[in-house]
């Protein structure tokens, strides 16, 4: 029984309803076009201040689709180091998240360079730097083998799993990705964001590391998103939504894979996530611009590298109350200095205490002054 769309004929030959996207296309890229501009009307450094948060933010949550929580700080240095970019606090990164880094920055910044096995394999071998996932030895740099058996993705406890898909047997991955690279480099009919889109589902169905396939996958689709933005610098987070969606996602990647070459119900799934995405990046850049705006005004005001991270935290959006205790915690001082900090940031009107109530004085940034 032929029960997954590799093993049907006509494989790869995947087809859709062009009436049925095309709505759903024309929104995407609108809204593509406005972000791009918008961009452009905004000055050097706003923008290397918007590229490095969606970057963060894409990075952070492509591992934490896979279960991997990586220090928010540390991915911040370290794509701020890659790309040049000043940034106070800069902090040593582990080889793993240099690694994630390394890979979404060539994705993007290289994205018109041709996709090789060989830069593949790089791109894995970054994921991987000490040849394991977890406590677990895997094949890095090159295709899996399957010497324990089929790859399968499953869930639920040992003994009563549910396998929701298998992929092609690894001797077929040689010649599948072959295939694979030849139409991701060669064909260029296909508007790009469908092509993104196809990309992504084709990569994944092919599966074609012993680990992190989602991870590539999703820098082949920003890859691609960034050819059809003709710019190398990100300004939304394909990732970001993703995990936001994250069961449809699963939901609809199952359905298709076990469909025929009719995709489009995955098609509309990409588009409408992309549209998402897009809009999301609304928010953000109207913080980057509130945080613009909040050091114009005090350009002048001394103010302390103690104080200046803990007020870009706030600005960033910090969750929760502030109080002195997470002070010291994030400044890394006495309790005692990071009151000192704060009765001097309120004596110059850019703290204040939170009306909000609480066992604990909490305080907040004053954006009236």
């Amino acid at each position: 029984m032929r029960y997954y769309i590799h093993q049907k004929e006509n494989w790869p030959n995947f087809t859709w309803d062009n009436g049925k996207v095309i709505n759903l296309l024309s929104e995407a890229r609108n809204l593509q076009g406005r972000l791009i501009g918008k961009m452009e009307s905004m000055g050097f450094e706003l923008r290397d201040e918007a590229s490095l948060e969606i970057l963060t933010l894409d990075v952070l949550k492509s591992a934490e689709i896979e279960g991997e929580l990586l220090n928010p700080e540390q991915v911040r240095s370290s794509i701020a180091r890659r790309l040049g970019m000043e940034y106070a606090g800069v902090i040593a990164s582990d080889r793993d998240v240099d690694g994630i880094v390394d890979i979404m920055i060539d994705a993007t910044e290289n994205c018109f360079e041709p996709l090789t096995a060989e830069r593949l394999f790089d791109w894995h071998a970054a994921l991987f730097p000490m040849g394991r996932s977890g406590i677990f030895k895997i094949t890095v740099g090159d295709w899996r083998k399957d010497t324990s058996g089929k790859m399968q993705v499953v869930s639920g406890a040992a003994g009563r799993e549910k396998v929701h898909f298998q992929a092609p047997d690894a001797e077929l991955v040689e010649m599948e990705m072959e295939r694979f690279l030849k139409w991701f480099n060669g064909e260029n009919e296909t508007d790009l964001v469908i092509k993104a889109a196809i990309a992504h589902l084709w990569f994944v169905t092919i599966h074609p590391f012993q680990d992190g396939n989602g991870r590539i996958a999703r820098a082949l689709t920003d890859m691609l998103l960034a050819q059809s933005d003709k710019s190398t610098q990100r300004f939304y987070s394909m990732s970001a939504q993703i995990g936001k969606e994250r069961k449809e996602y699963y939901g609809v990647l199952e359905k298709t894979q076990r469909g025929d070459f009719d995709i489009t119900e995955w098609i509309k799934w990409f588009l409408s996530c992309l549209i998402n995405a897009l809009k999301a990046t609304e928010t953000l850049l109207a913080r980057i611009l509130l945080k613009a705006d909040f050091w114009n005004r005090h350009a002048e005001t001394i103010i302390n590298e103690r104080q200046k991270k803990v007020i870009n935290r706030l600005l960033d959006g910090f969750e929760g109350k502030l109080t002195s205790m997470k002070w010291a915690k994030i400044a890394k001082c006495s309790k005692d200095t990071a009151i000192r900090d704060i009765n001097d940031l309120i004596k110059k009107d850019i703290l204040q205490k939170s009306s909000a109530g609480g066992r604990s004085t909490s305080y907040e940034l004053n954006m009236t002054k």
